[in-house]
């Protein structure tokens, strides 16, 4: 008799000390139904891939593990590898271009909340949410923090990276009245003029004007430690410092000690460099609102993500092509 053909199959591969899919794959099973198998796997890091992992045709891996060229060339089957989400900076993207492997994201399914997240760490400082809360449930009502709160339309908002989430950020902080202005240098020109917002031509000047820094660029060797002691120290005294993006778009120990000596007036980080946060003394630093790399989480975006995820996934599998090919396959 003749051998029954092997049926694809899928892994989606989350990460062990903190699982973000429920603990399943059943989203992904239903938008890939009877194409291929799915299975659902753990994993702290690359060491723990198992070769049922590595011998899959099409691989989904959630945030914070590392994939490095060696385990790449392990990948003896894989059509494509999917980094479930919008960063791919923890992927070896040209070790698997060498290997023919496709390398996708999702690059727009949190746009609306990473937004929302990055206004809302604004409004908490701006308007000191956490003291005042304090205060309150201390059954004191002196509002000490008064000689901090501001009003909105007096202040700048600086946008570092005008895509689509930096660009959803600027339109909010506009409508809040903010005087908003952006620095990119990959921005078309003229796209200032369609948002109706300020273009600067250099980080260094939105350092040194705005009230507020908001982060909304990737992770590359131009950005990493982009934020660092010397641009801390351009920033006002009483500025705030806002990162949604990626933790080591920003020098940890450099925004930390900011904080301790006054340098700059807080910080809103969702996404923090080699997080989480290690210590009691990072976490007790003053003026720091520090978030669990959740701006991109709801529960429709949840959704969004992962069947955008299957649907590549499937694609793969079908030998279509590919959605959000960021390796150049």
């Amino acid at each position: 008799m003749p051998t029954a053909k092997r049926k694809p199959q899928i892994a989606v591969v989350d990460w062990k000390p903190a699982p973000a899919s429920n603990s399943d794959a059943k989203l992904e099973a239903k938008a890939i139904g009877a194409t291929a198998v799915v299975k659902y796997y753990l994993a702290a890091s690359e060491a723990d891939f198992t070769p049922a992992i590595l011998k899959s045709d099409a691989i989904i891996l959630w945030q914070n593990t590392t994939v490095s060229e060696a385990t790449i060339a392990k990948m003896t089957n894989c059509r494509v590898f999917i980094r479930n989400g919008v960063g791919y900076d923890t992927v070896d993207i040209a070790a698997a271009a060498r290997r023919g492997i496709p390398v996708c994201n999702v690059p727009d399914y949190g746009t609306e909340e990473v937004a929302d997240h990055a206004i809302a760490l604004t409004m908490a400082q701006v308007r000191q949410l956490f003291p005042l809360n304090r205060e309150a449930m201390s059954l004191g009502w002196e509002l000490h923090v008064k000689g901090k709160l501001r009003r909105l339309s007096t202040l700048t908002f600086g946008i570092v990276g005008l895509g689509r989430i930096g660009t959803a950020c600027a339109l909010r902080a506009k409508a809040l009245g903010f005087h908003v202005v952006f620095y990119d240098p990959y921005s078309p020109s003229g796209t200032q003029k369609a948002v109706g917002i300020k273009r600067v031509d250099s980080l260094t000047k939105l350092l040194k004007q705005a009230d507020v820094i908001s982060l909304h660029c990737p992770l590359n060797k131009e950005t990493h430690y982009l934020i660092s002691e010397k641009e801390l120290a351009l920033m006002k005294p009483t500025a705030y410092l806002v990162n949604t993006a990626r933790g080591g778009v920003i020098k940890k120990k450099a925004v930390l000690a900011a904080l301790r000596k006054g340098i700059i007036a807080g910080a809103g980080l969702d996404v923090i460099e080699d997080e989480p946060l290690k210590t009691k003394a990072e976490a007790h630093t003053p003026n720091l609102i520090a978030t669990c790399h959740a701006a991109f989480c709801s529960v429709e975006g949840m959704v969004e993500m992962r069947t955008t995820s299957a649907r590549i996934a499937k694609q793969a599998i079908l030998g279509q092509p590919l959605d959000n090919v960021v390796n150049g396959l």
